[in-house]
């Protein structure tokens, strides 16, 4: 008699479209699970800078892209890192954001651009 209410409950819920709220972490609160990441292979890397220099010709016909500040050899090395990461999907487009707006929060734009530019 139970199973018969269980099923007839969850019938219900999914004809109706309702579903039990879950207490998520939203994206902001997500805990990065994996702290070390794999180094390139020479292979990779050759790979991944091809790639970057197809994301980056296009940022000169994007009139909305305003140039993310990499001025020190750490900025220049950590957003290669984050992008490295990002293009062999070790993280993912939300983690890669996250961390972007946490260095960088006012080039959402140009976050989206480079997950964009990966086609991921």
């Amino acid at each position: 008699m139970n199973y018969k209410l269980y099923l007839a409950a969850l019938a219900g819920f999914a004809f109706t479209a309702c579903t039990p709220s879950l207490d998520l972490p939203g994206p902001s609160e997500t805990s990065y699970v994996q702290k070390t990441y794999e180094d390139p292979t020479p292979e990779k890397m050759e790979q991944y800078q091809q790639k970057m220099v197809e994301v980056a010709s296009r940022i000169k016909d994007d009139s909305r892209y305003d140039r993310i500040v990499l001025d020190t050899p750490e900025k220049k090395s950590w957003f290669k890192d984050l992008t490295y990461r990002l293009w062999d999907r070790q993280i993912t487009r939300t983690q890669f954001m996250a961390e972007g707006l946490k260095k960088y929060p006012t080039h959402r734009y140009e976050f989206e651009f480079v997950i964009r530019g990966f086609n991921l």
